[in-house]
């Protein structure tokens, strides 16, 4: 799964560097097996990671799409920011090892699922999960794996909606369905992870039981946060409509009493003509 430290670290290389690409080699392979490798798989590997970069601007999209058209409904912006990322050089050769799969580029895209990153920072829980289903109602969107964290956090307290789908990339000559990992959280959850991952990697870190009470505590109070500050917007939603729906009874019923107060005075004003005739007669 995504990592804070690789979604905040590894921006989106434009091209894919061949002197780097082969830096990263060399920390495993030999000289001999990296001139080999670069000689058969740079340049799919350079198109492949093109194709994940497609991916991420086709999901990206789709994302700001619903929070314009949900702003226009709710008075407001359920997304607070997207960060998007492109697994490293580094990430994925140590998850290939790690895992025991071949360093090929077919095994890359058959067995890696979070080469591709979007994560979704919203306002509230409920828009997580009204932004989540939006999205995967859109028909050229497929689910894979779903994995619920905020209704079911892990044991250190860490909370997020995970999904990974397949989405149609459309080139010159042809149609890929490429996997994206997205990651849906909130403010306050990204806050919390963000500041859990880079004290829990921190070497030699003394009375480590009590930093994982203390963390997972943290996280309790975050979601507390989260559910207080999601009733308050209701109520402040609700209290806008009752404002605004009594400007419109108020609207209504000056209108009625000045029609009202018109129709009395023609009346009145009738009423006298007819006295003035008369006395004139």
């Amino acid at each position: 799964m995504l990592s804070t430290k690789e979604l905040m670290t590894v921006p989106i290389r434009p091209l894919v560097d061949r002197t780097y690409l082969e830096q990263v080699l060399l920390s495993r392979f030999s000289h001999g097996e990296v001139q080999q490798w670069v000689q058969k798989y740079f340049q799919p590997y350079r198109e492949l990671m093109s194709y994940y970069r497609c991916a991420i601007m086709e999901v990206e999209t789709k994302f700001n799409v619903l929070n314009e058209e949900l702003s226009l409904q709710y008075d407001r912006n359920p997304i607070e920011t997207i960060k998007t990322r492109l697994k490293s050089p580094e990430s994925i050769m140590e998850k290939l090892s790690r895992r025991g799969y071949p360093l090929t580029v077919e095994s890359i895209e058959k067995n890696l699922n979070d080469i591709a990153g979007v994560r979704v920072i919203c306002s509230h829980p409920a828009d997580i999960y009204k932004l989540s289903e939006a999205f995967l109602r859109q028909d050229d969107i497929t689910l894979l794996e779903r994995k619920d964290y905020i209704a079911n956090p892990k044991p250190n307290g860490y909370r997020s909606l995970h999904l990974i789908v397949e989405t149609p990339i459309f080139l010159h000559d042809q149609k890929r369905l490429m996997k994206v990992e997205v990651q849906f959280r909130t403010i306050s959850m990204d806050w919390w992870a963000s500041l859990e991952h880079k004290i829990r990697y921190k070497k030699n870190l003394p009375e480590m039981e009590y930093v994982e009470r203390e963390l997972y505590e943290c996280a309790e109070i975050s979601a507390q946060l989260d559910a207080r500050m999601e009733k308050l917007q209701k109520i402040a939603a609700q209290a806008t409509e009752e404002i605004a729906v009594g400007k419109i009874r108020h609207g209504v019923h000056d209108q009625n009493r000045e029609e009202h107060d018109e129709k009395a005075l023609l009346a009145l004003l009738g009423g006298a003509g007819v006295e003035r005739e008369e006395r004139v007669i």
